[in-house]
């Protein structure tokens, strides 16, 4: 026994302590349910999505381990406009290259602009989400899911090039319909 403790002060130490501990795991279960369960519903949702890329992007933020629905909206969110931020800054790196033909550096151009674009829209999209202003939310994100797709899809224009963004542009396509289908099930 502790010296100067009654044994009622041990029992409620001891009852504190198993009680915090039960809080606690039951917490970090609901949280890793929570990921699993809104990504399925996002998959089910929009055959667009996948449930596998769902998971790993939003568990790679500690915080979606006790996240409800709308904290998962905005992560998912910070996530994608970290993405658009790093793929524009990929752009402007690759722009930098003397050794590009006229398509490919046409191609960037326009992927940069859409890109420096989507970055502003996503701040103003995550502000209008904050404020539950879920149709404004929506709007700013879908013109990102666009800025990707068009990105991407002006390098089908000449047969034979291949796009350096087409990993980038699917994850930045990917975190936006996840945000966007979160969005919707919070309408």
């Amino acid at each position: 026994m502790w010296p100067n403790s009654s044994p009622f002060s041990i029992h409620l130490f001891l009852s504190l302590f198993f009680f915090f501990l039960f809080v606690c795991s039951f917490h970090g279960i609901t949280g890793h349910n929570i990921v699993h369960e809104t990504c399925k519903k996002c998959a089910q949702n929009d055959p667009n999505i996948s449930h596998n890329f769902c998971v790993t992007s939003l568990q790679a933020d500690a915080k979606s381990q006790c996240a409800n629905l709308g904290e998962l909206g905005m992560i998912s969110m910070k996530l994608t406009r970290e993405n658009v931020t790093k793929t524009r800054s990929y752009i402007k790196d690759l722009l930098k290259k003397k050794k590009l033909d006229p398509f490919m550096r046409a191609c960037l151009h326009d992927c940069f602009d859409l890109y420096s674009d989507a970055v502003p829209t996503l701040k103003q999209a995550m502000k209008d989400y904050k404020a539950k202003q879920y149709e404004d939310a929506n709007i700013g994100v879908s013109s990102v899911v666009d800025a990707c797709t068009t990105c991407e899809d002006g390098f089908k224009e000449n047969q034979g090039a291949v796009s350096p963004l087409t990993k980038r542009n699917y994850d930045a396509f990917q975190l936006s319909v996840i945000s966007l289908s979160i969005i919707n099930m919070l309408k």
